[in-house]
């Protein structure tokens, strides 16, 4: 796949005087005409994978329990199809200087307890989030907000196990004006905060989430353009129901009258089914249906470019992977992967070898980093390297890479191991797991003792998104615990920034940083692969790869 740039959406800049995001139109840019035909009470099904963890939006950070949130809860704003921001709940968003926001919500808004969408609402649910006590795995959004404490330690260093992360109590930088509108004063310019908001961290909650945080994850009460079909709509392991939530008037009402989810414990179950005609739409294709399944599906296939990257990590915690050791043989092993040859046979041209840590279709987005060949396939240096290590600690084991069984990732794995050990002559191999939540819980509890796959959907779109979330000192989704004061300060220089040029210059000085120390191995970029049955229209994917089910028809 040739490879190209496709800026979807710049960094929406806090400048002063600023009016941000305030005037969108709220029908947003993708909604079916009624010439689309179809039935407006048929229910789409499509795959999707047991969430991790109950369906609380500022603990759930993984693909399968944000695809179910992003459909029953509503935002301040929505991202149509190209990634450019609309409102949903807000009326507008304004921004007073680079530090200062004020929102106003649209009234009548509800939730679908009957409950009317308020400004506390969104202030009670991000300062849930936030406080250090809960422990969310998303919380480390709501960091530039005044109130979330990041350095609290006496050392005065991030990282330590004095620190306080998080907040203690309400964030003083959230202020109820009126029971429609709200401030949010941060602890530093953030220039893309007002383009971060699409994101579920950000979802408002109604009162009665307070009450029993984990009961009402089993079952959520949301405001977005669906709703659970029921008390037992929610079937671990098999399938989430969601029907048309009829109150939901912003710009993503529902053109079906629902939406069954089916947890399928492979790709190629899911495929089989679409072309038997049993499942209306997926958003994934397994390898071995790559080389084929644009000609098998015809026009009813979908291959285009999308905010997805994909990675594995190895934790520094692991023998033989801290310290300078541990840089050189992560640099071996990455030049010991053919990434070119890996995409063309296994993924049929839908993957392009990763030239940063990034994504293509993001405003920003650089193939001329410094240091970036060592993503590039280098048998001789990939050697080279892997002695020098050995010289400060002869190598011992064997190398693995864990990764779920219901992803259609055994292929790849087996062939980048393959690779790394044919290259490196060591033993290695993949690890796997019988699901994404098993594999999951052990990298978030930071027991895996194997490098294991990882990679990113983007949240939102913008070039931060993919490096301070992953990568920076105590992010949550940093899950190979990595650290570099240097990264985060071009970070922090970057976000600072009003002016998007020099934003995302510091973003991909970081980067190059990143290429030296390679808290992950960047592998690809993924294109999304999918389908849909014959009969269903109105069938559109979006920037990052999800398709726009509320527009489907059939």
């Amino acid at each position: 796949m040739k490879r190209t740039k496709i800026a979807l959406a710049g960094i929406a800049l806090l400048a002063a005087g600023s009016l941000a995001l305030a005037g969108c139109s709220g029908s947003g840019s993708g909604t079916p005409s009624a010439s689309g035909g179809g039935s407006s009470t048929a229910i789409i099904t499509t795959n999707g994978s047991e969430p991790q963890n109950p369906l609380i939006p500022t603990n759930t950070n993984e693909v399968g329990g944000g695809k179910i949130l992003d459909e029953i809860f509503a935002g301040l704003v929505y991202y149509d199809a190209k990634g450019e921001p609309q409102n949903d709940m807000a009326e507008s968003i304004t921004t007073e200087d680079p530090q200062h926001l004020t929102i106003k919500l649209k009234e009548g808004q509800k939730f679908t307890d009957g409950t009317e969408v308020k400004a506390d609402n969104f202030i009670k649910a991000w300062n849930y989030g936030a406080q250090s006590e809960n422990a969310q795995l998303s919380g480390y959004f709501f960091e530039d907000i005044e109130g979330f404490q990041i350095n609290d330690g006496p050392d005065g260093e991030a990282g330590t196990d004095d620190d306080i992360y998080g907040a203690v109590g309400d964030m003083e930088g959230l202020q109820k004006v009126d029971d429609y509108t709200f401030t949010v004063a941060l602890n530093k310019p953030a220039s893309d905060f007002a383009l971060r908001l699409g994101y579920s961290a950000f979802y408002p909650l109604p009162d009665v989430a307070f009450e029993d945080m984990d009961a009402f994850g089993q079952n959520p009460i949301g405001n977005g353009p669906y709703k659970l079909a029921g008390d037992d709509a929610w079937q671990h392991d098999v399938k989430i129901s969601l029907v048309k939530n009829e109150d939901y008037q912003g710009g993503r009402q529902a053109q079906n009258g629902g939406l069954d989810i089916i947890f399928y414990a492979t790709q190629d179950a899911a495929y089989a089914d679409l072309q038997g005609g049993n499942v209306d739409v997926i958003d994934a294709i397994p390898p071995a249906a790559l080389a084929t399944f644009e000609s098998e599906l015809g026009d009813r296939a979908v291959n285009q470019p999308a905010a997805v990257f994909q990675s594995f990590t190895i934790p520094e915690r692991l023998a033989h992977f801290s310290g300078e050791e541990g840089k050189l043989r992560r640099q071996a092993i990455s030049m010991a992967i053919n990434r070119e040859e890996i995409t063309k046979v296994v993924f049929q041209g839908t993957r392009t070898p990763a030239s940063d840590f990034t994504s293509p279709v993001i405003a920003g987005w650089s193939d001329s980093l410094a240091g970036s060949e060592v993503l590039a396939y280098n048998p001789d240096e990939a050697k080279k390297l892997w002695a020098q290590a050995d010289a400060i600690s002869p190598w011992s084991g064997s190398f693995q890479i864990a990764y779920n069984s219901d992803g259609g990732h055994q292929t790849w794995v087996d062939a980048v191991t393959n690779s790394i050990k044919n290259t490196l002559g060591i033993d290695a191999s993949g690890a796997p797991y019988v699901d994404f939540a098993s594999l999951r819980s052990e990298v978030t509890g930071r027991t895996i003792q194997t490098a294991f796959r990882t990679g990113w959907q983007a949240d939102y779109p913008g070039l931060y998104n993919f490096l301070g979330p992953l990568y920076a000192t105590n992010a949550g989704s940093n899950d190979g615990d990595y650290s570099n004061p240097e990264f985060d300060a071009l970070l922090t220089a970057g976000i600072s920034s009003t002016d998007p040029d020099e934003a995302n210059a510091d973003f991909q000085k970081a980067q190059e940083i990143l290429l030296q120390d390679l808290p992950a191995t960047p592998l690809w970029y993924s294109n999304v692969t999918g389908g849909y049955a014959e009969g269903v229209q109105n069938v559109e994917f979006g920037w990052n790869s999800v398709p726009l089910y509320y527009q489907i028809t059939k």
